[in-house]
């Protein structure tokens, strides 16, 4: 069996991932995105047919006005959070697996022929 060039660098690429970091990073980074999206609308000459105030129907409170960007950017923030935090360990479950299955077919491979030794 052959091993691997660079062993830490596999481990990285299977290590989980932190739920909590991860969460905040996709919160900050949707709250941030809402907070742009509102205040260039807002800066900017708006086009037609571009209606931002449907964020309401997701984000309560929510208003095409810098006090409703706010309130839209904590409520992206919140469920960027939670999006973040459940694509985390989703990943994290499905990479467990496959690793346990991965190694649960080498160690069989292993040992298919530990009769035909005795």
């Amino acid at each position: 069996m052959t091993r691997p060039r660079n062993p830490v660098r596999l481990a990285l690429a299977f290590a989980p991932l932190n739920k909590a970091a991860f969460g905040a990073a996709t919160g900050t980074v949707a709250a941030l995105l809402v907070l742009l999206v509102t205040g260039v609308y807002l800066v900017r000459d708006p086009k037609p047919g571009f209606d931002l105030g449907l964020l309401a129907e997701f984000f309560y409170g929510y208003t095409v006005s810098w006090s409703g960007a706010i309130i839209g950017a904590l409520w992206a923030g919140f469920a960027g959070f939670v999006l973040g935090w459940f694509l985390a360990l989703v990943r994290n479950l499905v990479l467990a697996v496959m690793v346990l299955e991965i190694r649960s077919r080498a160690e069989l491979e292993e040992t298919r022929d530990f009769l035909d030794h005795i």
